[in-house]
């Protein structure tokens, strides 16, 4: 992997110093072969295969870790949507949430996401019974994440799904508001959902993907930051981008050391390689510092469109480079409440929701980690789905919505989740109602360029 002393002391520096880390190690498990008409039974052979399949995902980590001293943050598994169990067993998906939640325990990983539906072009068997479900599973399981895919380029977007999705967001915060409206945090709504990516709370298993494989996610915004921190203020862009670039296939690089490793050791094939650059709370591990020592005055100002998108198309082109099982999202997150400068600027009023949006027409994901006033309508959560699906839709790219309704706060209080998922201010949303849009429900038809065939 490494070439000469210097790449070695030159990674150990990005790992003790700049919050170099493997965000995550997560495993794909299919339970297609889980499927069963009975659905005790089937959450019987859905609990023996996570436990098989992943009983030494943490062990791993932890020996791979202490080997190269690269920190491994998270593990994790993703698993086959479970709205297609549901639709073959019929009865409350909830049990399977539960048994998710009881095999996430018994083998020691962080979360399980796969608690999905995939209904971009409407609702098959099992869809709209998971869907509504999906607050009550969430209050009662820690480790279960659910995502649902509302839309897609080649589908459109399908309105009554979006329209069902803004109530089982208030509902889930509703039903978790004692414990910091931590089931909104775990619910992300896709358009263009990816098969690969192991980050949480959007990751499950593809039904393209193998039985099981391995996938990591590596991230370090601490070290990008650090070196565009030593360019000098008057450096072009384009040698901005390119010591991005340089920047990102390092990083990209550990990360394919630890992904091979940990499927060898594991016994499973290798999946992919995910380069997002995933902020944390911590001091300097921001997105929003990265933009600013591009040369942004603070995060949400104008330029910052371009900044970041210059910062993601950057880190794309590196990772690619460094690895041919680049995967996932792979580029810049922008959660809120897990960036400190993120969270700077939206408590001075830099950064709005509209800003936000924008920003997410050329970065990985979407509005990711946004607290809103806990007394906002469901027809207003839809409609901020809507908007955000559009994007993705119309730019062939996926986008995502996790918005937390702070119960019995509003705009410019705080909410505090604690933990890796951090803290954000309420932020501010429009007022005039889009519920008679949202009320007509039916399709927005797949834009001209889906038509590539």
């Amino acid at each position: 992997m490494y070439n000469n002393m210097d790449e070695i002391m030159e990674t150990i520096s990005m790992i003790r110093d700049k919050n170099l880390d493997v965000r995550t190690t997560t495993m794909g498990i299919s339970l297609l072969d889980c499927a069963d008409s009975d659905i005790d039974r089937s959450c019987e052979k859905i609990y023996e295969k996570i436990c098989r399949k992943a009983e030494n995902l943490v062990k791993t980590g932890e020996t791979i870790s202490k080997k190269y001293g690269i920190p491994i943050v998270n593990k994790r598994v993703s698993v086959t949507p479970i709205a297609m169990l549901t639709g073959i067993s019929g009865g409350d998906p909830v049990k399977y949430a539960k048994v998710l939640d009881k095999a996430a325990h018994t083998i020691g990983i962080d979360f399980i996401g796969g608690y999905s539906a995939l209904v971009q072009k409407g609702f098959s068997a099992g869809d709209r019974e998971l869907i509504e479900s999906i607050p009550q599973a969430l209050a009662e399981t820690e480790l279960v994440c659910s995502s649902v895919n509302i839309g897609s380029t080649k589908a459109g977007i399908n309105m009554d799904a979006v329209a069902l999705m803004g109530h089982q967001v208030q509902k889930a915060a509703l039903l978790t508001k004692d414990n910091q409206c931590m089931g909104a945090a775990k619910l992300v709504v896709f358009c263009n959902a990816v098969e690969d990516n192991p980050f949480m709370a959007g990751a499950f298993h593809g039904v393209g993907e193998a039985d099981t494989v391995l996938s990591v996610g590596v991230s370090g915004p601490g070290v990008v930051r650090s070196v565009l921190h030593d360019l000098p203020d008057d450096a072009p862009l384009n040698e901005v981008a390119e010591t991005i670039k340089k920047t990102a296939f390092k990083i990209t690089r550990v990360g394919q050391l630890v992904g091979s490793e940990a499927a060898s050791m594991l016994g499973v094939p290798f999946g992919i390689v995910d380069l997002s650059l995933a902020p944390t709370p911590a001091i300097g591990d921001s997105v929003a510092r990265i933009l600013e020592e591009i040369g942004l005055e603070q995060c949400g100002t104008h330029g910052t469109t371009a900044a970041l998108a210059m910062l993601n198309d950057a880190v794309k082109k590196g990772g690619v480079m460094a690895s041919s099982s680049v995967g996932g999202l792979s580029g810049a997150f922008i959660p809120v409440s897990e960036d400190e400068g993120m969270i700077a600027a939206a408590r001075e009023g830099n950064l709005v929701l509209e800003k936000l949006e924008a920003m997410t027409a050329v970065c990985s994901v979407g509005l990711d980690m946004i607290v809103i006033p806990g007394d906002t309508t469901p027809e207003t959560i839809s409609a901020i789905i809507a908007d955000e699906a559009a994007i993705g839709m119309v730019n062939t790219k996926t986008t995502a919505v996790r918005v937390i309704p702070a119960i019995g706060l509003k705009s410019g209080e705080e909410l505090n989740f604690g933990g890796l998922l951090g803290y954000g201010p309420v932020m501010d949303l429009k007022s005039p109602s889009p519920a008679k849009m949202i009320h007509r429900g039916g399709r927005i038809p797949a834009p001209l360029q889906s038509l590539k065939n």
